[in-house]
Order: structure tokens, then sequence, then C-alpha cells
């Protein structure tokens, strides 16, 4: 199995969607004599999900592992339409999870409807250089001012103003 022994320190889940959770969760499990137990099924179910979301296509990402006990998956679903489109991809699910030492007989579904982190959305915001600017600027001031062309003229003017 792939996961990172809880003797090598504090580290980080793999498998979990945020490093700095994760870090969090290991430093909370490994602090406590009683928590630590915990860490090594913390590891190697962060592996499992991780595992099952690189054998599944992305449209399944908002799935998580709930249990694997006895040879047994159970696997949570924001809505009963993804559970069904995933129910299809079942078997192939399985047989990817055995050929990475899964020992997988079945896997069971259930659709938990509430989900408490929604993902992030990141975005980037282009630089434009001095010249890009006023060549913008100069477009909107240049273009033939017809019905066709307003809101295109408003749109590449705002654009300017704010670049400056």
């Amino acid at each position: 199995m792939r996961f990172t022994s809880y003797n090598q320190g504090i580290g980080h889940i793999f498998g979990t969607k945020a490093r700095q959770t994760s870090v969090g969760a290991t430093a909370f499990l490994s602090g406590n004599a009683r928590m630590a137990s915990l860490l090594p099924t913390a590891m190697r179910m962060a592996s499992l999900q991780k595992d099952c979301a690189a054998a599944l296509p992305p449209m399944f990402g908002m799935c998580d592992v709930l249990s694997f006990e006895d040879t047994q998956l159970v696997l949570a679903t924001p809505t009963s339409a993804v559970a069904a489109k995933l129910k299809q991809q079942l078997p192939k699910l399985q047989a990817a999870l055995t050929k990475r030492g899964w020992q997988v007989t079945n896997i069971k579904l259930k659709v938990q409807v509430t989900r408490s982190i929604a993902p992030a959305v990141h975005t980037r915001q282009l630089d434009f250089p001095p010249t890009a600017v006023a060549a913008f600027a100069e477009l909107g001031d240049t273009l033939p001012a017809t019905p066709q062309n307003a809101t295109l003229i408003a749109a590449i003017k705002a654009m300017a103003a704010r670049r400056r």
C-alpha cells in the first residue's frame, strides 16, 4: 500500500484535498497516544481515496470513501444521479483497485446529500503591459459606433479603464 509511514513524523495524508488540513489532522492524531492508533487507518483511507480518484473519470471527483472493511468498499456520492452513473463504472473501479493491490470484492454506494466544503475555484488575472492597455483603449475609440458594436466598445473601454 502507498502511504506515508506515521513513524516519519507529521506529514501530508496523500489523497486528501487540502494539504494544510491533512497536516493539521496528522499533527492532532500523532499528538495524543490514544488517537495515534488512528493515524495508520487515516493514511490507508486517504491512499484508497487517491486510488479511487485515479481510477474514476473526473466527473466523480465529489465521491468519497466512507469505509473499507472485510473487502467491502462503501463510497459516498453527492446525488442519486451521480450514484446511477457511478454504478456503471463499478466493475472498472473494482478491477483498477485490485490491480493496485486492494482486495475489493464488493462496492456499495450511499447518497450523501450534504457536502461540507465546496471545491475552491482559483482564477488567474492576467497583467497587460501598458502598450496593450493603450492599444485596447485606442481600439475602443476607433471602432465604428454602430448598435452591433455598442456592447463591444463599452466592454473594451471598461477593460482598458480597469487595467490602468
